[in-house]
């Protein structure tokens, strides 16, 4: 190969990664992001950012989420792309290790009332900006379903599901809040505070108790959160009754 030709294979392959870079950068400044979004925002054909996304995911640079539809709950999950641990390292997000060793010192110097204080400061923030998006939304399930919206927006993946029960007296019908990504799941997992200070939030915010199924941080593919929503008088058994035989002799006249 003559040294023009290697010059020229050099250049593309600056310009692949590069391409690929705002790729990572857009995902991780939009995620979490569908292949046609980002493809809006870039400028790209659909077949190239799918190249991409495919070559990233190999990587282990991006994941992949499917999430169920926020409004109706039917139709096939669609795809959506997030950045994984690795890629969040590539682009020198390394806060959380930061983060980390900074409350481990917090905790040795003044205890853990004062991580757990921390813990209910950092999200006291978010609280306050999501209770003003759910000012006005009546009833338990669409504010299930505006706060995971709220948590998609921050990059948590958000999305609900609905589950009905049946117990010897009602039909039980509840909400799981779920959440496929978590920015902070190895501070959680350090410090499962963390969790238990969200789970309270969630629970001022929809206006009921609510109980976590499952973390990430803990080792689950999701964060479950159960949210009771109402219940229904199961019909009563029809009554069981009995038929009399009456003889001729017997049978009143």
């Amino acid at each position: 190969m003559s040294s023009s030709t290697s010059a020229v294979a050099g250049a593309a392959g600056d310009t692949e990664e590069r391409t690929r870079d705002r790729v990572l950068n857009a995902v991780l400044e939009d995620g979490p992001v569908s292949a046609a979004e980002l493809g809006s925002k870039l400028g790209f054909t659909p077949a190239a950012v799918r190249r991409h996304l495919d070559a990233l995911s190999k990587a282990g640079l991006v994941e992949v989420k499917l999430v169920a539809n926020q409004k109706t709950g039917a139709g096939r999950p669609s795809r959506r792309y997030v950045l994984s641990h690795r890629g969040q390292a590539k682009l020198g997000n390394d806060y959380l290790e930061i983060a980390t060793d900074a409350l481990k010192v917090l905790g040795e110097a003044a205890g853990e009332d004062a991580i757990r204080k921390f813990a209910r400061d950092r999200f006291a923030a978010m609280e306050d900006r999501y209770a003003k998006a759910l000012a006005g939304v009546e009833g338990l399930e669409a504010r299930a379903d505006v706060l995971s919206e709220l948590l998609s927006t921050d990059g948590f993946v958000g999305y609900t599901r609905k589950v009905d029960t049946k117990v010897a007296t009602a039909l039980m019908h509840s909400v799981q809040l779920c959440q496929g990504h978590c920015p902070i799941q190895d501070l959680a997992r350090e410090f499962p505070v963390f969790c238990d200070m969200e789970t309270e939030m969630f629970a001022r915010l929809i206006g009921v108790d609510v109980r976590r199924l499952s973390t990430l941080a803990g080792g689950g593919h999701v964060c479950t959160t159960h949210i009771p929503v109402g219940r229904e008088k199961a019909p009563m058994r029809a009554e069981k009754r009995t038929r009399i035989q009456f003889t001729k002799q017997e049978r009143p006249r």
